[in-house]
């Protein structure tokens, strides 16, 4: 165990605001700092960093602790290992721990995985610098202009053309075969016994995260592709493809210094640039631009230039990620190389001076760019086609998030193709509801997906919690004679009654208030539920809720209204005692609401505590592991439910004076 003075020790040698740099694109203010929060999303920041107490604070989600907890969370890792790679950054030395902490399975993987990951990278890189077979990738390397600093400096390596020269290299250090496999560095023959590399002969690029960490590999194929040209590593544990930027830990800081990403496409694109000198260079790995990806440029910098190859598939893909920009609020401007370059072909040929001339007296905003590549083709005075880049220009300009800077571009647009700004305004507000009807049907075909799958991704949050728990455990309902369910005769809780009393009782805007904040799955009763989803089933219908309407339904629901309703105590004192919330009935029917939400909550959490707590007895392998990852997402949750306040975990609803109205 790592004694306490090491921890405090740790603690105030680690700057709070470099480590959250690493993510968060800081803002002074006052005595502290403000950002965007990486852990949930948002447009407006709410994440404070206060560097005196040492913590952090997210006012929008709840997240908050201090330097140890922000690295545990970030890169999904235990305390100790927190403290360690804290330690090893700051200059601290830690000793080696005498006794065994306590065992997290879960964080024990990750911890696998990394090192596996990081054996894999120097036994490639020393495989480039010393075995004879490597001349081939050293000579590509040297061709492409990069020097023996860059190699090292980015961990370029090779793969040995063997079926398994990584795994036997690996078995002789001790790295265990699970982690290799976990971590997508050897696959299985088709009988699922022989293991084999899953690179071989190929020049390795790693891929770090933020903090350096080596999270996945691309592999090129060195000669003449007889498979695949690029192969990268598949999703880990560590490595979610879709969030990572290749290049980001030498240059976030470069980005922050320069105010200005520069987004390219390729592994030597990146490296070519950056051995130039010019270090705010990133690229996606080969992969479409993403939405988390464009968060994650956002935290470094406000501006983002994009430079794809020149012919017809770069700019396709330009034009698919700038939409994508644009909705996370970056100002973007685009960029197109002469003829048959690249950036890494130009800045090798021409150099850092000439690139930076270049980038400065070309570059564009994206309607000035798009109306030039319109125009260079020749049928611009076609009506049609100029309506097309209009269009096309509008529904860019409606994925912008700022009110005013949306009208600015309008504006601009107006004053390159002088067709009236009230004609374009009236376009783009079509455009607008076109883009959130897209934006509807996409939700409802994610939901759809999830609810076909029997896994989702790693939850954050207690929606993804619910989907996972619901693929993830099953029930025993057994059924009785009568045909109901065990769960359908569990008593009506008074948390529970008293929701569906509020819903009645307040109509409307209380059903829509409630209605945003949980759903049917967190009632433990069978009838309780079937009630709420009949009351939001007659919001959606826009027809009246009340508890006449229940009162003349068909038994039982007769029954069931005046349980609910006439229950004298409400959301009784020792459950409230129970869940550390105080409430006074209905002085402020909010106040309840929130009150018995967080009861509800909590309880269902708690269920679902003891259905893993189940389930991972009478499982097995990666089975148990998911169900692990799971339990620790419900503990947090359920720890967060219980240290936040009402008025954070439940914000007060909009007109709130309008309570009474049915």
């Amino acid at each position: 165990m790592i004694p306490d003075e090491k921890k405090e020790e740790v603690r105030d040698a680690a700057d709070i605001v470099d480590v959250v740099s690493d993510y968060v694109k800081l803002k002074r203010s006052g005595s502290g700092f403000v950002g965007l929060c990486p852990f949930h999303n948002e447009k407006t920041p709410s994440f404070h960093v206060t560097p005196r107490l040492g913590i952090y604070k997210c006012f929008g989600c709840g997240a908050g602790g201090d330097v140890f907890n922000f690295v545990m969370e970030m890169e999904g890792v235990g305390f100790t290992e927190a403290i360690r790679e804290l330690a090893s950054r700051f200059g601290v030395f830690v000793p080696e721990e005498e006794e065994e902490p306590e065992y997290d399975e879960q964080m024990h993987l990750k911890e696998g995985i990394y090192h596996a990951l990081r054996f894999a990278g120097l036994f490639f890189y020393r495989s480039l610098i010393e075995k004879d077979e490597a001349e081939n990738a050293r000579a590509y390397l040297k061709k492409r202009g990069l020097n023996a600093q860059t190699i090292k400096k980015y961990g370029l390596g090779y793969a040995p053309d063997q079926w398994d020269g990584l795994l036997k290299a690996a078995e002789s250090a001790g790295v265990k075969e699970q982690y290799l496999q976990e971590a997508g560095l050897i696959k299985y023959g088709r009988n699922g016994e022989k293991a084999y590399d899953t690179f071989r002969n190929r020049i390795m690029f790693p891929i770090f995260n933020p903090t350096g960490k080596v999270i996945a590999f691309g592999g090129r194929v060195i000669g003449q592709a007889k498979s695949a040209k690029y192969i990268n590593s598949p999703q880990t544990l560590v490595y979610n493809k879709s969030e990572v930027l290749y290049g980001i830990q030498v240059a976030k800081n470069e980005i922050r210094k320069e105010k200005e990403a520069i987004l390219v496409e390729g592994y030597t694109d990146v490296l070519s640039l950056h051995q130039a000198g010019i270090r705010n260079v990133i690229s996606t790995s080969g992969t479409a631009l993403t939405p988390q990806q464009m968060r994650s440029v956002h935290r470094y910098g406000d501006t983002l230039l994009m430079i794809y190859d020149s012919d017809s598939a770069g700019q396709n893909a330009m034009i698919r990620g700038l939409n994508i920009a644009l909705r996370e609020g970056l100002e973007v401007r685009l960029l197109q190389l002469p003829e048959g370059e690249d950036p890494d072909s130009f800045v090798r040929q021409f150099g850092n001076k000439s690139f930076l001339e270049y980038k400065k007296k070309d570059s564009k905003d994206f309607i000035t760019f798009i109306l030039n590549k319109a125009q260079q083709a020749h049928d611009w005075d076609d009506p049609a086609h100029k309506k097309r880049t209009i269009s096309q220009l509008l529904y860019s300009i409606a994925h912008i998030p700022d009110a005013v800077t949306r009208e600015t571009f309008v504006l601009h647009l107006n004053q390159k193709v002088k067709v009236g700004d009230r004609a374009l305004f009236e376009e783009l507000g079509k455009k607008i509801a076109e883009l959130k009807r897209d934006e509807a049907k996409e939700k409802q075909r994610l939901s759809r997906f999830e609810k076909s799958q029997d896994h989702g991704g790693q939850p954050r949050s207690e929606a993804n919690i619910e989907k996972q728990a619901t693929h993830q455990v099953k029930r025993e309902n057994t059924t009785s004679q009568n045909g109901r369910t065990k769960d359908s005769q569990v008593r009506m809780a008074s948390y529970e009654k008293e929701v569906i009393r509020l819903m009645l009782e307040y109509g409307r805007k209380m059903v829509e208030y409630i209605g945003k904040l949980c759903n049917a799955d967190h009632f433990e009763s069978e009838n309780l539920k079937m009630f709420f989803e009949d009351i939001i089933k007659r919001y959606q219908d826009e027809k009246d809720i009340s508890i006449d309407v229940y009162m003349s339904y068909d038994p039982p629901w007769p029954e069931m209204v005046s349980e609910i309703v006439m229950d004298a105590y409400g959301v009784s004192e020792k459950g409230m005692e129970r869940t550390g919330v105080q409430v006074i009935k209905d002085s402020n029917p909010y106040k309840t609401a929130k009150g018995a939400l967080k009861a509800l909550k909590l309880h269902y959490l708690n269920r679902l505590k003891k259905d893993f707590e189940k389930a991972y007895q009478s499982s097995s392998g990666d089975e148990k592991i998911e169900i692990n990852r799971l339990l620790t997402e419900v503990s947090r949750e359920r720890m967060r439910l219980e240290v936040i306040t009402l008025d954070e975990l439940f914000p007060d609803p909009p007109q709130e004076e309008e309570t009474g109205d049915k």
